[in-house]
């Protein structure tokens, strides 16, 4: 369904639309929601120096600040939603806004109830948890609460913290507005010779084009867009990232990495040995760009000649409905109740399919607890788009099986588990397509694909991640992000990466700009890390089959009931050893040296 201008929302088809408004039939209901939590939150105040003075209070206060974070969770996942549908719209911005003043005023009035709890003993919880066995749902979050003990501030200290959010958060919005509303990277010239506006919905698409002119037309628009506003930007990721030092310091870390991983019980050292081990099989990545270079047939290898496909294929448009189809298939050895529940989702309107004017760009799943597990997208018909469809539905099986099964008390994810579930998705369908494809050139050609998916998810997320810590450490240290420094620094990044083949770049020095989780501190390493995790249960999964399986929908089945190191251990893998990531790297070395036989 590609079109060469890209539409208003009412011009799409409502069947590609999702169904958002099963979460508010009736749109005053979600001002009565606000307004509602907001006074659930005042009579919360009830409990202010009572906390801990019985075990049927603390199992009050917990039910009913539950009940608080429920409802405005919805209320906030319906805002911005609608936001992203179209960013333009004044009305659903104001709703956002008013959202995030009341996420704002009820985390500053129930503020007081985390200090009061972790004044009491580890002794006197485990009392209580003795005394009262509904307060047996809660164990987990006491426990981990009482970790963090040394972490948290005096009730008055994290009433101000609370509401300054509204500040500290500033950075972010300023980069969207920037990045989906502001910003315009003007017109280029697509392989049909027509003149199309350059989005952030089809640039991959142009840069994955066989027409060099056109790569290079469409890196040199989006980037000289960025350069114009780098100081700018520059500035803005400044504060962002002094915003998550000083939040770690006064919250008495050794530094904002640590405050980052320590909410999960993340020890430093996934972090720093994800580092190291892909930095040590930097020589494959090399030896893929001299290869690259070599297939391409250029003097010099740019950095526009990144992501276009080795092999050239027909140019074939994957209509949804079909990506939907191989969706089902590739996912079979996850069984039938779970296809089968995907497909009932995407009917129901989980997805939103289509780019729009105004549009927040990407893909993601969102959604809260008593709504649809929702997926926006820009899907263009690519083979891309279907593996984005298959990663973002990973997500929100996630979701469903989580929400199914646990109480709201445990009813998300943390990043580094949500990443395994996306992935494990991407990797059945891509050996399912490498197990079944009949043409000798389209093997070569989902070869190259899958050597990609490791390129942009493990190395890319962690130059990304090597280039966060960079940066942290710099304002710990006492320096200054100007765009100098970050232009060099993610430059040299980008260098070492990518080895001697790639020809020196004025362009690249810029992407950091464009990256929109940089906004959320240590956030991309967990890419990496779900990605070598993901590899090692699809093996299991093909392998061992059923009981496979069963271990990784039990995973799927526990939201954050427990440590991500600890959840993922049930579905066969331990993350806190350094394997996981060197047998990925050491697939990735494989399919390469496979690449170069096949060509």
């Amino acid at each position: 369904m590609s079109e060469k201008i890209i539409r208003q929302r009412e011009q799409i088809p409502s069947e590609y639309k999702w169904n958002i408004a099963a979460m508010y039939p009736d749109e005053s209901q979600w001002d009565k929601d606000v307004a509602r939590a907001c006074e659930q939150a005042e009579e919360f105040g009830a409990y202010r120096g009572r906390v801990t003075e019985s075990a049927t209070t603390l199992l009050a206060a917990l039910r009913d600040r539950d009940s608080i974070w429920q409802l405005i969770e919805h209320a906030y996942v319906y805002a911005t939603m609608k936001k992203d549908e179209d960013n333009r719209v004044s009305k659903y911005q104001a709703m956002d806004d008013k959202c995030g003043s009341a996420l704002a005023r009820i985390a500053a009035l129930t503020s007081f109830f985390t200090p009061e709890l972790l004044s009491a003993s580890r002794e006197q919880i485990e009392g209580f948890l003795a005394e009262e066995p509904a307060l047996e749902q809660y164990r987990f979050l006491l426990e981990s609460a009482l970790r963090e003990k040394e972490h948290v501030l005096t009730a008055a200290e994290e009433n101000i913290l609370a509401q300054m959010s509204e500040v500290t958060d500033a950075t972010a919005d300023v980069f969207k507005m920037l990045n989906n509303a502001d910003l315009t990277f003007g017109e280029v010239r697509d392989e049909d010779g027509e003149s199309v506006p350059l989005t952030h919905g089809n640039y991959i698409t142009f840069m994955e084009s066989h027409d060099r002119n056109l790569r290079e037309a469409a890196f040199t628009n989006m980037y000289e867009s960025y350069k114009k506003l780098i100081n700018t930007l520059a500035v803005n990721y400044n504060y962002n990232v002094k915003t998550d030092v000083v939040s770690s310091r006064l919250r008495k870390y050794d530094s904002a990495l640590a405050a980052a991983l320590s909410g999960g019980n993340i020890p430093l050292d996934v972090y720093h040995n994800l580092i190291a081990q892909v930095r040590a099989s930097l020589p494959a990545l090399h030896r893929y760009m001299e290869l690259r270079k070599k297939l391409l047939g250029v003097d010099e290898l740019k950095m526009y000649d990144v992501y276009v496909p080795l092999v050239q294929l027909p140019k074939k448009e994957i209509p949804f409905a079909q990506a939907v189809e191989m969706l089902a298939e590739g996912l079979a050895p996850l069984g039938d109740e779970y296809v089968a529940a995907a497909r009932a989702g995407i009917s129901a309107g989980w997805v939103d399919v289509y780019e729009n004017q105004g549009k927040t760009s990407g893909a993601y799943s969102f959604g809260s607890y008593d709504s649809m597990p929702y997926v926006l997208m820009n899907y263009s018909d690519s083979l891309k788009d279907v593996f984005t469809l298959v990663h973002e539905m990973g997500h929100s099986m996630h979701s469903y099986y989580t929400r199914r099964t646990q109480p709201f008390t445990y009813g998300d994810h943390s990043i580094f588990t949500a990443e395994v579930a996306s992935t494990v998705n991407e990797s059945l369908l891509i050996r399912h397509l490498l197990k079944t494809e009949q043409d000798e050139q389209m093997k070569k050609y989902l070869l190259n694909y899958y050597i990609e998916e490791f390129r942009t998810t493990l190395f890319r997320q962690t130059m990304f991640a090597e280039f966060e810590l960079a940066a942290h450490t710099e304002i710990e240290n006492g320096g200054v992000l100007t765009a100098a420094w970050l232009n060099e620094n993610y430059a040299r990044l980008n260098s070492d990466y990518f080895g001697p083949a790639m020809a020196a770049d004025e362009y690249i020095q810029y992407e950091w700009a464009r990256i929109p989780h940089f906004y959320r501190g240590f956030y991309v390493y967990q890419y990496a890390t779900g990605y070598s995790a993901a590899t090692a249960i699809a093996d299991r999964i093909l392998q061992e089959g059923a009981p496979a399986r069963d271990n990784y929908l039990e995973f799927l089945k526990s939201g954050s009931s427990n440590y991500p190191v600890e959840l993922l251990k049930l579905a066969g893998v331990d993350m806190s050893c350094p394997e996981p990531v060197a047998m990925a790297m050491k697939t990735f070395a494989d399919l390469v040296a496979e690449l170069e036989k096949m060509l």
